[in-house]
């Protein structure tokens, strides 16, 4: 079965988002152009990896001899989103991920592959198909402008989590905490 691709090359809107309270939430990038829109879900993680590694792409960029590229140091006020995601139909759970620079384009390209689902065989040992396609993918290309406005929203969005405990570094819940921390 080929693989569906849902590509953005020029997307009206690219953000990271949650559903739900903290502690509870579920991350999503979302992205969309007219009509389409697509919603996949993250892990905390994922979301707070990919805005690191975007950040360090364009701060890499801005370093280059010769580089033909404008790249912002900061986010262009223009092109901040603080909108809360559109309406969230989950097109599948983000697995492995890649990013990339397009010099043709000069953007940032994100792809995000479905999380595989991993059958056990007979022997209780777990076995993969490695030489299947995956059933679908996205695929965002977003201009440098664009990248950052999304790598600070993330971070945000990331950060707005619960509160950490100071001693134990772990996340302190509404209904109060139980530091896990040796001797507390």
């Amino acid at each position: 079965m080929p693989t569906t691709v849902h590509e953005f090359a020029w997307p009206d809107r690219v953000v990271v988002g949650t559903v739900g309270v903290p502690g509870q939430r579920t991350f999503y990038l979302q992205v969309r152009t007219g009509k389409q829109l697509v919603s996949i879900a993250l892990e905390k993680q994922q979301s707070a990896q990919l805005a690191e590694k975007i950040d360090e792409i364009l701060d890499q960029l801005m370093t280059v001899d010769g580089n033909p590229f404008h790249v912002p140091a900061s986010t262009p006020l223009e092109l901040v989103d603080n909108d809360d995601l559109e309406t969230v139909q989950e097109q599948f759970r983000a697995g492995v991920m890649s990013l990339g620079w397009d010099p043709t384009t000069a953007q940032l390209v994100i792809e995000a592959y479905p999380l595989e689902e991993v059958d056990e065989d007979d022997d209780g040992f777990l076995e993969e198909d490695e030489d299947a396609d995956p059933a679908e993918v996205l695929r965002v290309s977003m201009p440098v402008g664009t990248a950052r406005a999304f790598a600070k929203r993330t971070r945000e969005v990331v950060g707005a989590g619960r509160p950490i405990c100071v001693i134990c570094g772990q996340p302190i819940d509404a209904d109060g905490h139980t530091c896990t921390f040796p001797g507390a």
